[in-house]
């Protein structure tokens, strides 16, 4: 039952559409329709918003740091579930016919709220990996892969199934980004002839 009420919880959460409530609330209409179509800060960032993108990466990243936290308050030992549905909740929300974003703000706050320090060790793999390659697709998805292993050997052993978890739900989010990648089409941080 405790796994049940904290997957819920995470769920429900992770499934609020930030990037299109903001963009809408802004009068920028359907960030849905532009870019990749994803409800993500990335796509939010497109409108030529930053501010609002901000607000996207922030909430994305608390609506996964919020369930984890009350699920090891109230039910220990259940928070990476909530971290898991989460992220789930996001990419796959069921008030958008189960579309939603790709999942990454989600996964750094899961991160963060199961293990802060191997989170911290995400960002600047993160960081390094983005300033090397200027794609952001491909920082995104080393530092996820990374969160596993960074987690394990940090000593936070009992997060890594769930950052497992959460990892696969993030590369799933990126195929196309991948098969771009495959294709040397990935539009690289900051170039004026990106494809959306």
């Amino acid at each position: 039952m405790e796994l049940f009420f904290a997957a819920l919880l995470g769920f429900a959460l992770g499934s609020i559409p930030f990037g299109l409530i903001l963009t809408r609330a802004a009068g920028l209409g359907d960030v849905r329709k532009i870019g990749s179509g994803s409800i993500g800060a990335t796509n939010v960032l497109r409108t030529g918003n930053k501010g609002l993108a901000a607000a996207t990466v922030l909430l994305d990243a608390l609506k996964a740091v919020i369930p984890v936290l009350v699920a090891k308050a109230v039910w220990p030992g259940m928070e990476g579930i909530a971290g898991v549905a989460a992220v789930a909740g996001h990419c796959f929300t069921p008030w958008l016919g189960f579309r939603g974003g790709k999942g990454f703000a989600s996964a750094a706050g899961a991160l963060g709220a199961l293990a802060l320090p191997a989170m911290l060790a995400c960002a600047a793999i993160w960081g390094l990996t983005l300033f090397l390659s200027r794609i952001s697709s491909v920082s995104s998805l080393v530092s996820v892969v990374a969160a596993p292993v960074v987690a394990w050997g940090l000593g936070y052993g009992q997060v890594v199934a769930p950052l497992i978890a959460i990892a696969a739900i993030v590369i799933v989010q990126h195929r196309a980004n991948i098969g771009r990648l495959m294709r040397g089409e990935e539009p690289r941080v900051g170039a004026s002839s990106a494809k959306p």
